[in-house]
């Protein structure tokens, strides 16, 4: 645990003192400094395999945020924590840990040129055992989820909807199945209602982590 805690104080000085480098080379909502971003993954990956780092910009005039996360790894989520909880504070730029939910919620996402819309997508929900099963419903699924982008735009939408943190420690299992011909037929609601049947159901079920099949 020193070594980690170490690793990371040593990735904050890293931050520190190329910042202004980073934030310079912003044109619009990208960064041109590949080398340096390169370097900020590297040195992450040796605190924890799992971590993550993307910007996001919710005002023109306001700060830029680095969201760490953890590719949805529960072991990893201490990590993340203790990452950020350790973040100096630096202007024009502010640390978060996880993806929030968000507001409004996207209709569409571009993911490696395929754009994916929200209403396509529908979902059950239960409690068994207390523990909550929820199950991703789409044309032909694919056999390996990390080779279709519809899995990827999936996950940001289930992020923007409750929250990765949430999405990590309430969700057991989640389960990708074909899209019935008539899913209203079958009990299944649009993805677009999911944070409110969340909403009712998560109090009731222990934080535990996520198993996906």
């Amino acid at each position: 645990m020193q070594t980690n805690q170490q690793q990371i104080l040593d990735f904050w000085a890293q931050v520190e003192l190329t910042i202004d480098q980073l934030l310079h080379s912003r044109d619009e909502n990208q960064f041109d400094a590949d080398a340096l971003l390169t370097e900020y993954r590297d040195t992450l990956q040796k605190i924890d395999q799992n971590l993550t780092f993307h910007f996001e910009r919710d005002e023109d005039e306001g700060p830029i945020e680095m969201i760490f996360g953890c590719d949805g790894y529960p072991e990893s989520i201490h990590a993340v924590l203790s990452l950020v909880g350790a973040a100096p504070a630096l202007s024009g730029i502010r640390f978060k840990a996880f993806n929030h939910r968000y507001d409004p919620i996207p209709n569409f996402i571009n993911v490696a040129d395929e754009v994916c819309e929200l209403r396509d997508y529908w979902y059950s929900l239960n409690s068994i055992d207390n523990k909550l099963h929820l199950a991703i419903y789409m044309q032909e699924p694919p056999s390996m989820l990390d080779m279709d982008p519809r899995v990827e735009a999936v996950m940001i939408f289930l992020d923007a909807l409750i929250g990765e943190y949430e999405l990590m420690t309430r969700v057991w299992a989640l389960d990708w199945l074909n899209l019935p011909v008539d899913p209203i037929d079958y009990g299944l609601k649009p993805l677009a209602e999911l944070r409110d049947s969340f909403d009712r159901l998560k109090s009731g079920v222990p934080a535990i982590g996520i198993m996906i099949h």
